[in-house]
């Protein structure tokens, strides 16, 4: 198979998304950094994305000049998740995305996405776009709550290539962002796609409302399967008092979510680290 993309391999990093802020200057735009390796991988929420060496893509793609107006900055979100979503369908695996940008299969987690912009006035003018997808990997830390991999959602024998699976990815990356991103365009068809595809849109599930926290959101790292948090200091009867019936209805303009509360029958819109789920 030809290789289409820039894509540079490293053996062991701290996080693919450091070492991409580290050099952004000499990367070009659409570039890829990937690591067999990383040491301090970080999630969504200040969680810490583990990985078994050599098992796992995890990478970085670098998006540099104007990208987009600040407003709009959950299209990368989207076109992110999508492209996972696409991706694994290709290998007959249904993923949905689980707001803002993890990506499940049969309520495991597969996938975790994590973009970090920089801002020049109403534009971002470069994202890093970290990206820890599970392939290979057969057996996980007891800790995490319920991952998964490709290999596992698959029936047939033997481990995947790596190098073939991120030059896949990138062929549907790319051409969502040269569709969306390259110039000017109506994002709606975008929007509508991300909504086709979100995990529990319509389904009644609980929730913990974290907007009573000091500064309205949560700070410390959360487990967002079983709703516990860490490292917040809020006792388990506070967050068991703040939990809520729901159903996630939609989003907004600018990618909260909206979920209407079945003990009130209102639509309420959260923003990142307002809300936890429970399963």
């Amino acid at each position: 198979m030809s290789k289409k993309h820039d894509i540079i391999w490293l053996q062991s990093v701290d996080s693919t998304n450091e070492e991409a802020k580290r050099h952004i200057s000499d990367i070009d735009n659409l570039s890829v950094l990937s690591a067999w390796e990383q040491t301090a991988g970080r999630g969504q929420r200040g969680n810490t994305w583990t990985s078994n060496a050599g098992e796992n893509l995890m990478f970085s793609i670098v998006l540099k000049s104007p990208v987009l107006m600040a407003e709009d900055h959950f299209a990368l979100n989207e076109i992110a998740a999508l492209s996972v979503s696409e991706f694994l369908s290709t290998y007959g695996i249904k993923a949905q995305i689980k707001w803002p940008n993890d990506i499940y299969v049969d309520e495991k987690k597969i996938c975790g996405i994590l973009i970090e912009n920089s801002f020049r006035g109403k534009s971002i003018s470069s994202s890093i776009i970290g990206i820890g997808l599970n392939i290979n990997q057969r057996n996980f830390n007891v800790n995490l709550p319920n991952p998964t991999s490709m290999v596992l959602c698959r029936a047939q024998d033997g481990p995947l290539d790596i190098h073939r699976c991120l030059e896949e990815f990138m062929d549907i990356f790319t051409s969502l962002h040269d569709r969306f991103l390259s110039s000017a365009c109506d994002l709606s068809p975008l929007r509508q796609r991300y909504l086709s595809s979100l995990w529990r849109l319509g389904k009644p599930s609980r929730f913990i409302d974290y907007t009573f926290l000091p500064g309205g959101h949560l700070d410390g790292p959360m487990n967002i399967c079983t709703g516990k948090v860490h490292d917040t200091g809020i006792p388990s009867s506070d967050q068991s008092g703040n939990e809520f019936p729901g159903i996630i209805r939609g989003l907004s303009p600018t990618g909260n979510l909206l979920v209407e509360d079945l003990s009130t029958r209102q639509i309420r819109e959260f923003g990142f680290k307002e809300i936890g789920y429970i399963l």
